[in-house]
């Protein structure tokens, strides 16, 4: 098969168009388009069932899709699987590791499969283990890992190759708090140095930390993309917070804006608990008049900011899926009780 790479769009190192996972009567992926753009982090985000993991095994080689196109560093997902697997990492939801080698066999094995020379494979596999902090238990078998080293050592192996695109499907989860701070800076790291990586997570955190853009998939389609705070202005505007200088002044302020009838500005509330009135606005010119307001019915005032909604409640609103908070205090998604 040729070796030659298509011709995505520049600056893009994954571009999928139309892409189709059935899985029977079940469209798992339904017509998803997909742009990453080379040296960044795309978060793909969604609840379980949304079709994230059937995306990235469709573009990982694992599944041929039904319909659409698929490049990924130049290379096209079903006419050339061979050269494509050779400049990507996986790292899937579960640690894939061989429990019965030590850590330094799992990597080295990965390199000279990728037909790394002998003494590249060592190279590799010695400074990886260095550098996720594994090379202590270098030599022992992997089922004496703890779960957040095996963890680590999964991530280590799709990083052997130098992978020019990188997947990681719900890479930290169940991992200590400690843990995912490590693997986060280790995928920041990559970036710095021009990997592609292509993230699915239901935490939000995560996708805050780490991802320049978001898609949400929810059912198989793509239901919304852009930046954190372009979804967060899309789904629900801004809140303008006034913290009055006297907290008595709650009322009289909330009175003073529902009075003045400001065109679309919605109702203003009170958070006596913490001394805020909250108003929705929508444009620039709402927020300059209930500013403007204020000066002219004499309040003084202690602070005011605005507020975008948090990436939970944007996930509420789009897919009707609320967040909960781990044991470890992070954020995932669960679905909405009927």
């Amino acid at each position: 098969m040729t070796e030659t790479k298509t011709n995505p769009s520049e600056g893009n190192a994954v571009q999928v168009r139309g892409l189709v996972k059935h899985f029977g009567a079940t469209k798992a992926v339904d017509g998803v388009d997909l742009d990453v753009r080379e040296g960044t982090v795309l978060g793909v985000l969604g609840p379980n069932g949304a079709g994230k993991t059937t995306l990235v095994r469709c573009l990982s080689t694992l599944l041929k899709p039904d319909a659409g196109t698929a490049t990924v560093a130049g290379y096209d997902v079903v006419r050339q699987p061979r050269q494509l697997r050779r400049v990507i990492g996986l790292t899937g939801q579960y640690a894939s590791v061989d429990e019965k080698l030590s850590g330094w066999e799992n990597l080295y094995m990965i390199g000279r499969l990728l037909d790394l020379p002998r003494k590249e494979a060592r190279r590799r596999a010695d400074a990886l283990l260095e550098r996720f902090s594994l090379a202590e238990a270098a030599r022992r078998a992997a089922h004496t890992y703890s779960g957040g080293m095996r963890r680590r050592l999964d991530l280590a192996a799709s990083m052997i190759g130098r992978p020019a695109v990188l997947y990681l499907d719900e890479p930290t989860t169940g991992l200590d708090p400690r843990t995912r701070n490590e693997v986060w800076d280790e995928v920041k790291r990559m970036v710095t140095e021009g990997t592609t990586v292509l993230l699915t997570t239901q935490y939000m955190e995560e996708a805050e930390q780490l991802a320049s853009e978001l898609t949400v998939i929810d059912r198989g389609r793509v239901i919304a993309e852009g930046r954190v705070n372009d979804l967060k202005a899309k789904v629900g505007g801004r809140t303008l917070r006034i913290r009055p200088a006297d907290p008595g002044e709650l009322n009289r302020l909330v009175g003073a804006i529902a009075q003045a009838g400001l065109d679309g500005v919605g109702g203003a509330t009170a958070d006596a608990a913490e001394g805020v009135v909250q108003v929705p606005v929508i444009s620039d010119e709402q927020l300059t008049a209930i500013v403007g307001l204020l000066g002219e019915r004499g309040f003084a005032i202690a602070g005011i900011d605005t507020h975008l909604p948090s990436l939970d409640e944007v996930f509420l609103a789009l897919t009707g899926q609320k967040a909960s908070r781990d044991d470890d205090g992070s954020t995932s998604l669960e679905e909405v009780a009927a």
